[in-house]
């Protein structure tokens, strides 16, 4: 079903494609905006920089079709254990319901193991039921409470 598509680290040029994904969708139309790539860019560009941080693109022939980001956290907790964020997951609507996503976070999974975490975490929006029976199957536990402060 997801024959040809490869999962690699995003490139600079790709974050046009990446932004048009978050964007594409009921929270995401009120929060991102294509106007100006700048501050995407330079985020980029930082998110580089920082190493154990980046954008893992689902590429189809050259075509950006999926995204999420992966944060590799170093800490005590746990008796030290290593665990992974994963962040902005998107799927092209031209490739919903074609089980990309479970692709993108069986990656995710393997890059995460690779990198020693004993741990894989992620927030939801409260709102995303659908991203919730989505991560229960997938086996991920709604174990925490998750809050934001907009600073």
């Amino acid at each position: 079903m997801n024959e040809g598509i490869r999962f690699r680290a995003a490139k600079r040029d790709d974050v046009p494609a990446i932004i048009a994904m978050l964007a594409d969708d009921e929270l995401g139309r009120g929060r991102e905006t294509a106007d100006d790539m700048t501050p995407y860019l330079a985020a980029f560009d930082a998110m580089e920089a920082e190493g154990g941080n980046c954008i893992i693109v689902a590429d189809e022939k050259g075509v950006v079709v999926g995204c999420y980001q992966l944060t590799f956290i170093t800490g005590l907790s746990l008796r030290a254990a290593r665990r992974a964020l994963i962040e902005g997951v998107r799927v092209a609507a031209s490739h919903r319901g074609r089980r990309l996503g479970e692709a993108m976070m069986a990656d995710a999974e393997t890059r995460a193991k690779e990198a020693g975490c004993r741990l894989i975490q992620l927030t939801t929006n409260k709102t995303r039921i659908d991203a919730h029976r989505f991560y229960d199957r997938l086996g991920f536990s709604a174990s925490h409470i998750g809050y934001k402060k907009t600073l």
